[in-house]
């Protein structure tokens, strides 16, 4: 009886990459562009190539070009009482605080929200004692090596100062890592299931940036310029004049749009609130 025939081996996609980079790349580009044509050979997905190209550009960015600006950090002052800033952190709905004492050049540590749960218990608090020491990074640090730094001391946030010492902003580890991955969920983002337009129990409204000027206009009866873009976040990019950080805020046709998540690339979801309208003069 004559042996079976050996199952046809079956390339795996690192035997395929492998072979299309055969020739070694002389350069970055040279790179990227052998990574887009395995993209346009189906050798890799579009997620894939994304990502990759996120891990490249970790080299490249710098603290300075991804933190939260200083004037728009969420800030605890460890002079406040629990109940003043207690709202204030279920309302940002953030995990950790840095902890200034009067000065935003002085922060003193990092306050986990979860650590104000002991007060539901009806424990005595004391917040100074609840304090993780914050990590203070340059504006130059690169990426990835922030990312390693992140990974090695397992911590999640760094404030990020300027070279006379004072505060500039601060990046958290999520930040770093949509770079690479994109958009990661969290209490801002919307379940597939539900339109571009979502408004909470407050009354307060979020918006997929990706949402078509038009439907924004005739949700809201709004009078957004449909000509200038296809897309919210396109039009707040194009008042901008660049891709915005989270927090920014502008103002278009009567509407506040502040930014909840961005990376460095686009704008992905926008908080916003409509304008009071001034009461005509008497």
């Amino acid at each position: 009886m004559d042996d079976p025939l050996p199952a046809p081996h079956k390339t795996s996609l690192f035997e395929r990459l492998s072979a299309l980079l055969m020739r070694e790349p002389e350069d970055r580009e040279q790179l990227i562009a052998l990574l887009h044509s395995a993209r346009e050979r189906d050798l890799l997905d579009a997620e894939a190539l994304a990502m990759i190209e996120g891990v490249l550009q970790t080299s490249e960015l710098a603290a300075r070009d991804i933190m939260v600006p200083r004037a728009q950090m969420d800030l605890i002052d460890i002079g406040d009482p629990i109940e003043k800033f207690l709202p204030f952190v279920i309302q940002t709905a953030h995990s950790r605080f840095p902890v200034i004492d009067q000065s935003r050049d002085e922060i003193i540590g990092i306050l986990l929200a979860k650590d104000l749960l002991r007060v539901y218990a009806g424990e005595e608090v004391r917040v100074r004692e609840m304090l993780r020491p914050a990590v203070f990074i340059p504006e130059s640090k690169r990426l990835n090596d922030l990312l390693r730094q992140f990974r090695a001391n397992r911590n999640h946030i760094a404030i990020v100062v300027d070279e006379y010492g004072g505060v500039s902003g601060l990046v958290t580890i999520e930040d770093v890592l949509e770079q690479i991955v994109g958009e990661i969920d969290d209490e801002f983002d919307f379940d597939e299931a539900e339109d571009n337009i979502f408004t909470d129990k407050d009354g307060r409204h979020r918006v997929r940036a990706l949402t078509e000027v038009a439907d924004f206009n005739r949700h809201f009866g709004a009078g957004l310029p449909e000509d200038e873009a296809d897309t919210v976040g396109g039009l707040v990019i194009n008042r901008l004049g660049r891709v915005p950080k989270r927090g920014e805020v502008v103002s278009i046709a009567g509407f506040k749009f502040q930014v909840l998540r961005a990376d460095s690339r686009q704008v992905h979801i926008l908080r916003v609130e409509r304008l009071a309208v001034p009461a005509p003069a008497v």
